[in-house]
């Protein structure tokens, strides 16, 4: 075994598709069929909201990373801001988190295989999973290739629905649900259809829909040049936010009332097949299934380097801070891919529920993430003048836009409450943060009653 750290081999086209893989995933492609259902048109407000909260998020991660040299995760930057207590418990978290959103996507790839073979469901998401594990145990670099196409053949889609979508726009095509015309938008019920509550009840699959966007700052520790290609993909955030959320769901919307769409199918599916393509069917179940497996890709990658860093911090046992001889901590990445194959069992003990549990614990998760992101920004703010003063990527508008976002965070798990799908989860997973003091309490315990050896 070599611990002599992770390597930098995450070139800029690399944290650049890392970038754009983390905010386009099985959120978008099958959980917006969901939040349409909930919203109507308004969802696509409810996008452009989440979605300048979340670089706000970024811009604050961007800075911190860039402030100081060594730092690997937003951990460390809690660790120094917020006190090792809240590194523990946002480090676990973070796992935890991906560990449920990985959750999902495994369940997916075996329900997206059951399309063309008629296999238990189980099977092929088994099959994924070791598949992807024996690609990451290799090196970063074959991670960073793996999400460079998987991420290719998300924005393919996208561009190619787009594109499809203008030119019937354009031409005023008949489909079987109706003419191509921007009057669907608000000809079915207006822009909130379901009232203002179904506009606020979307904004958790929203939330869901952009988890793995600070993937960026997970990488970071493994990119050539940080300086340069953290920033470079941050800035990039808001014209994804508008073309691939915003612009897709916009064409969707044209090419189909929200009426004809249910949250059981992917509006993906049905845009192609209401537009005539031959096998649509097939190539965005495709896509779909790919989607999942680069979602389930990244989970593994960013729970393995969660693992690595509280391995170091003697956060966690010291076999995870173990990398192998390409550089990959590979006990981290094996006690992660055996967790996340409890996601087949999950989906066969509930699998009308699954899903939708799942999610609401991965957005809460994210939320308590995301805010300890910009507390750090904080606290930064007001106590670090002189590293400010060196920033060449200082956040804008703070501390004021920190304030706005956190709060609409926390307006965001209010609203929770007041749905039945999304309640249960939001009260069983304080359950996981007061699991984490008490143990992180024990530990500190342990840690003054033990005697130093001499």
């Amino acid at each position: 075994m070599t611990q002599s750290g992770l390597k930098r081999d995450l070139a800029n086209r690399h944290v650049q598709l890392i970038a754009i893989g983390g905010t386009i995933g099985t959120g978008l492609f099958l959980g917006s069929g969901k939040a349409i259902q909930q919203a109507g048109p308004s969802i696509i407000l409810a996008y452009l909201i989440v979605g300048i909260a979340v670089f706000f998020v970024m811009r604050a991660l961007g800075e911190l990373l860039l402030s100081k040299a060594g730092y690997q995760s937003f951990t460390d930057i809690a660790e120094d801001y917020l006190g090792p207590r809240a590194a523990f418990v946002t480090g676990w978290t973070y796992w935890f988190c991906w560990i449920m959103t990985a959750m999902a996507d495994v369940i997916a790839v075996g329900l997206y295989v059951q399309y063309w073979f008629d296999i238990p469901q189980w099977v092929p998401a088994l099959v994924c999973l070791i598949i992807l594990l024996g690609l990451n145990l290799l090196t970063v670099k074959l991670f960073g290739e793996l999400e460079f196409w998987f991420a290719l053949v998300k924005v393919v889609t996208i561009l190619a629905l787009i594109g499809v979508g203008v030119v019937l726009l354009v031409i005023g095509y008949k489909t079987s649900a109706g003419p191509v015309t921007v009057r669907n938008l608000w000809d079915h019920g207006g822009l909130f259809p379901n009232g203002f509550s179904g506009f606020l009840l979307s904004f958790q699959m929203v939330v869901f829909a952009y988890v793995g966007v600070e993937l960026v700052g997970v990488s970071a520790a493994e990119t050539s040049n940080p300086a340069q290609n953290i920033p470079s993909a941050i800035n990039k955030i808001p014209m994804r936010i508008l073309f691939f959320y915003v612009g897709a769901l916009i064409v969707l919307l044209c090419v189909n009332p929200w009426t004809q769409l249910t949250p059981a199918e992917s509006p993906f599916v049905k845009t192609f097949s209401l537009v005539g393509v031959p096998v649509a069917a097939g190539i965005i179940n495709f896509v779909v299934l790919t989607s999942a497996a680069s979602a389930c890709n990244s989970g593994m990658f960013s729970t393995s380097r969660i693992l690595y860093t509280l391995g170091l911090k003697e956060q966690a046992p010291a076999q995870f801070a173990k990398l192998n001889q390409n550089h990959v901590p590979g006990n981290s990445l094996l006690v992660s891919t055996v967790v996340l194959s409890a996601g087949a069992l999950l989906s066969k003990l509930i699998p009308e529920q699954a899903f939708g549990i799942v999610t609401t614990i991965s957005a809460i998760c994210f939320i308590w993430v995301w805010g300890v992101i910009l507390i750090s920004h904080l606290i930064y703010k007001k106590t670090q003048p002189q590293l400010q003063a060196k920033s060449t990527f200082k956040a804008p508008f703070t501390p004021f836009i920190n304030y706005v976002v956190l709060v609409l965070f926390g307006f965001i798990l209010v609203v929770m409450l007041f749905s039945d799908e999304t309640r249960p989860a939001l009260l069983l997973t304080p359950l996981w943060f007061i699991f984490l003091f008490v143990l992180y309490s024990n530990r500190r315990k342990k840690e003054r009653t033990t005697p130093v050896s001499a």
